[in-house]
């Protein structure tokens, strides 16, 4: 936990603190400041009703992500909202810590999760040509085997396979339950034939092991999860089945590198595995362990699989048929979940907020990237995505992360889930690349376009201010030295100046007629040069202000 909400035995009143082991401490307690909040503030009983916004405005800061900590108050809204995540996290964070005697508190908090503004409420689109035969069937599979599901899955309009509610969902309400017996973990590896062997071969793991297993179990007509193998897909189409002519789309982006290196490390480490798996055939025939084959694994891995908290505290991969049809969105019903429960051994899927009827109900896969997306799961976001930022100065950060996910074989839906401590998380990579890596992202997000903001993040404004010689920065200190302001927008204006040129289309694609990755590609291509184009802008404006600002000062 990076907070605590409880009520003090001497007095009854509300203690909210901000713990110490958040990793963004510093930060949280600098935005805390600001609003005129401690990192500890404590609310009488007597005045909570009075105090329901002072006690929101304290809980959506434990609750934010590195990306929203960078970007701060320049995105926070007139209404103090930074995001609907952040926003459905804190106030389903409240609920869960505000002990049952605060009943007239509780109720608050519901009626607000109920309004909270921006969500995807549209009924959804239902292709009815496509049966779904195999989906009913993996549905009926579930409930034989103790699967409890309040969803239906469909063919939807503009997303493929999802699931709807198949009744009204309140906030709580568990949309799905899957019991531990219906989920496909190691444990199946380690009591197979394959196992023996797989554990001799130094730097094993069990993620690799799991996806071997997949791999022949896929093919096994008596497996007890064929229903689940036959309801996926004959091909994925992510990132890292790019032809080269989507490949080549991608130029001019980070993208285009990372997918490049990802694909690389795939086809070292199958190698490799080859090379280890060639001296058993008996066990691992031949014919099902092609490249082809071990591409499917790794994208059905990449885009499907888990990592779930079991009750023994052990973080595994798995895969969760049912669950995988649950689509991601920026404004989710479902955020906390990845935590078996130890009383009913099941893993479930609770609401954040309502969901109803005929509403198609989304999971968040995590706080990803639109390039992150489109490689490992194939899809962009459907409306523009907070977390689409350029990464400034070293592109390594992000590549390391990438590049020790896929020879680790796992890069799971959920990462960490938000139910999960954030003890599990490493802490040391996440301090280290909040403190040495800047990035911008569209600029429309942010609130404040001001003089010494423009739209743009104010830790990147402040470390540019530096490295052209302002040690501090003050408003004082920026009114007396708007030449350093100047040259600080100059150099960001030359270098996405460039970017935007490398960004630039082949004008000879017919879109209408290109295949998959191509249209993707392009529409990538399009949110960047999107992002680019506001960045801009808001330099430019920003020049015109200092311009105008010199121009008062000589007067």
């Amino acid at each position: 936990m990076v907070g605590a909400l409880y009520i003090m035995s001497e007095t009854g009143d509300l203690c909210l603190e901000l713990f110490q082991n958040d990793p963004f401490y510093q930060e949280k307690k600098k935005l805390l400041n600001c609003k005129g909040l401690g990192v500890k503030e404590t609310l009488s009983q007597e005045l909570l009703n009075t105090s329901f916004e002072k006690l929101l405005q304290f809980a959506r800061i434990p609750n934010l992500d590195k990306v929203e900590v960078y970007f701060g108050d320049d995105a926070c809204n007139s209404e103090g909202i930074y995001s609907v995540r952040n926003e459905i996290s804190a106030l389903s964070w409240i609920l869960s810590l505000i002990p049952a005697q605060l009943e007239a508190l509780r109720e608050a908090v519901t009626s607000r999760i109920s309004e909270v503004v921006g969500s995807e409420k549209e009924e959804a689109r239902v292709d009815d040509r496509y049966g779904c035969e195999k989906e009913s069937r993996l549905l009926e599979w579930g409930q034989n085997n103790g699967v409890k599901s309040k969803l239906q899955i469909a063919q939807i309009d503009g997303y493929g396979r999802g699931a709807v509610a198949s009744q009204d969902l309140r906030f709580g309400d568990v949309a799905l339950e899957i019991p531990i017996s219906s989920i496909i973990s190691e444990e199946y590896v380690y009591n197979s034939d394959m196992y023996p062997i797989l554990e001799k071969i130094d730097g094993m793991t069990s993620e690799t092991m799991l996806l071997l297993w997949t791999m022949r179990e896929r093919h096994n007509q008596d497996s007890k999860f064929k229903p689940y193998f036959d309801s996926l897909q004959e091909h994925f189409r992510t990132g890292l089945s790019f032809g080269v002519d989507g490949i080549m789309v991608l130029h001019g982006t980070l993208l285009l590198d990372e997918i490049m290196q990802a694909k690389e490390l795939l086809r070292e480490r199958y190698d490799e595995l080859i090379h280890h798996l060639s001296n058993h055939r008996d066990i691992f025939p031949p014919e099902l362990y092609t490249w082809e084959h071990y591409l499917w694994a790794c994208e059905l891995y990449y885009s499907n699989s888990m990592q779930i908290k079991f009750p023994d505290g052990k973080l595994k991969t798995c895969l969760i048929p049912v669950a995988g049809f649950l689509n991601h969105s920026i404004y989710p019903h479902i955020v906390k979940y990845g935590k078996v429960d130890s009383e009913t051994s099941s893993l479930k899927f609770p609401l954040s907020r309502p969901c109803k009827k005929g509403e198609q109900c989304y999971l968040s896969y995590g706080n990803y990237s639109s390039s992150h997306l489109l490689t490992f799961y194939g899809f962009l976001p459907k409306r523009d995505n907070p977390y689409d930022i350029i990464p400034l100065g070293s592109s390594l950060p992000s590549l390391l992360l990438i590049i020790l996910e896929i020879t680790s074989i796992v890069l799971p839906k959920v990462v960490v889930s938000e139910s999960l401590s954030l003890a599990d998380v490493d802490e040391d990579i996440e301090n280290e690349f909040s403190r040495t890596s800047h990035m911008l992202r569209g600029t429309w997000l942010s609130r404040n376009h001001n003089i010494f903001h423009y739209g743009l993040p104010t830790p990147l404004l402040n470390y540019l201010r530096r490295a052209h010689g302002l040690v501090h920065h003050s408003e004082i200190d920026l009114w007396k030295n708007l030449e350093v302001e100047m040259g600080v927008l100059e150099s960001l204006r030359s270098t996405f100046d460039d970017m935007m040129e490398n960004l630039k289309d082949v004008d000879t694609i017919d879109r209408a007629n290109a295949d998959w990755d191509v249209k993707m590609a392009m529409e990538f291509k399009e949110r960047q040069r999107k992002i680019v184009s506001s960045i801009l802008d808001s330099c430019s404006a920003g020049i015109k202000l200092v311009q105008e600002a010199i121009a008062k000062q000589s007067v």
